[in-house]
C-alpha cells in the first residue's frame, strides 16, 4: 500500500547481510546460523580437498536433472574456466568488468554473438549461460577458453588491449572448429535449446 510518504532503503550486499544475521541475538536465527556454520565447513573442506567441490557440483546437476555424460562435460568446463581467469589474474586483469570484457571478446569470436546475445538467443535472463549449453557447444566453448589461456602463457600479454587480442584468438580457434563440425552435420551448432529441456542438451558429435 503507497502512503504517499518517502522512505529510505537500506541495501546490503550478501556478506553485510549474513554478517546481521550472525547478530540477531534472536532464537528464530538459530537455523540460519546453523547452516552457515555448515556451508562455512563445507566450502573449508572443499579449499582443503578440490575434488569434494567437484563431486558437489556433480551432486548439484544430478539433482536438478542433467544427464551423467552432460554433467561430466559440466564439470570439465569448470575447471578450464578457472584455469582461464587464473591466467587472466597473472596478466593484470583484476575487475568483474575486464572479465565480462575478455568473456565476452572471446564469446564473440568463436560463437559469433555476444554473451547478451547468445542468452537471448536461449532466452535466457539470470541463468548461467553455460547450464544452458548443449554439450557440443561446451565443448566449443571450452575449446575458446583452453586455447586462450594457452596463447596467453605462451605470449604473456602485458596490458588490458593484448588480453583483448588473445581472447579474440582464442575464440577464432573455436569458431574454425564450429564451421567444421557444422560443415560435417550440415545444421548450425549454436543452439536456442535451454535447461527447460535437458534431455535434448545432449547433442550426439558427428564421427570423426
Amino acid at each position: 500500500m503507497r502512503t504517499g510518504k518517502s522512505r529510505k532503503t537500506l541495501a546490503a550486499n550478501t556478506r553485510q547481510l549474513l554478517r546481521i544475521i550472525q547478530s540477531i541475538p534472536s532464537p528464530k536465527a538459530e537455523p540460519f546460523k546453523l547452516w552457515l556454520a555448515q556451508v562455512g565447513s563445507e566450502r573449508l573442506d572443499e579449499i582443503a580437498d578440490p575434488e569434494k567441490a567437484i563431486l558437489r557440483g556433480a551432486d548439484f546437476y544430478r539433482a536438478k536433472g542433467y544427464s551423467e555424460a552432460w554433467i561430466n562435460q559440466r564439470l570439465q568446463t569448470i575447471e578450464m574456466r578457472k584455469e582461464l581467469t587464473d591466467e587472466w589474474k597473472k596478466r593484470g586483469i583484476e575487475t568483474e568488468k575486464e572479465y565480462a570484457i575478455l568473456t565476452n571478446e572471446m564469446t564473440r569470436a568463436w560463437s559469433g554473438m555476444s554473451v547478451q546475445q547468445y542468452k537471448a538467443l536461449k532466452d535466457l535472463k539470470k541463468e548461467n549461460l553455460r547450464d544452458n549449453m548443449t554439450n557440443i557447444e561446451l565443448v566449443l566453448n571450452m575449446l575458446a577458453e583452453v586455447t586462450t589461456t594457452a596463447i596467453s602463457k605462451n605470449e604473456k600479454p602485458d596490458t588490458f588491449d593484448k588480453n583483448k587480442q588473445v581472447a579474440k584468438r582464442g575464440g577464432s580457434v573455436a569458431k574454425n572448429a564450429r564451421l567444421n563440425i557444422e560443415s560435417e552435420v550440415r545444421q548450425p551448432v549454436i543452439s536456442p535449446l535451454n535447461a527447460k529441456d535437458k534431455g535434448k542438451l545432449d547433442v550426439a558429435l558427428p564421427k570423426t
